[in-house]
C-alpha cells in the first residue's frame, strides 16, 4: 500500500519517516519530496509497506500524531488524476489569436 504523509517539517529526513513506520511491519521504500533549489523537504512524503493491514495499522495510529512539533496527516496515497494533453499540436481548429498569413 502506497501511504500519503503530509505536513512534515522542511528539515525532517527519511529515517525520521523510517523510525515512525518500522514498528507497523516491512517497509519498502520512503519517498520525501525536495525542493531542487532549496534542498528542503516540501512537506510530504511517500511510504510503501507491503503488508495492507499493517499499513491502515500504521495509518490509524500514526494520522495526527505530532512529528517535530508538527501534526502529520497521514492516509491511503490516492492515484495522480489524468491531466488533459496540454500539446498546442493536438487541438483542432485554430488557435485562439491565430492568423492566416495570406
Amino acid at each position: 500500500m502506497n501511504i500519503f504523509v503530509g505536513n512534515i517539517g522542511d528539515r525532517t529526513t527519511e529515517d525520521e519517516i523510517w523510525s515512525l513506520f518500522d514498528p507497523f511491519g516491512v517497509v519498502y521504500s520512503i519517498n520525501v519530496a525536495y525542493d531542487k533549489y532549496s534542498g528542503r523537504s516540501k512537506g510530504f512524503a511517500f511510504v510503501e509497506m507491503p503488508d495492507d493491514s499493517n499499513a491502515v495499522q500504521a495509518i490509524k495510529e500514526l494520522n495526527n500524531s505530532v512529528v517535530n512539533g508538527q501534526t502529520i496527516v497521514v492516509y491511503e496515497a490516492r492515484p495522480k488524476p489524468e491531466r488533459p494533453e496540454n500539446n498546442r499540436f493536438s487541438r483542432s481548429g485554430p488557435r485562439p489569436g491565430f492568423r492566416p498569413r495570406y
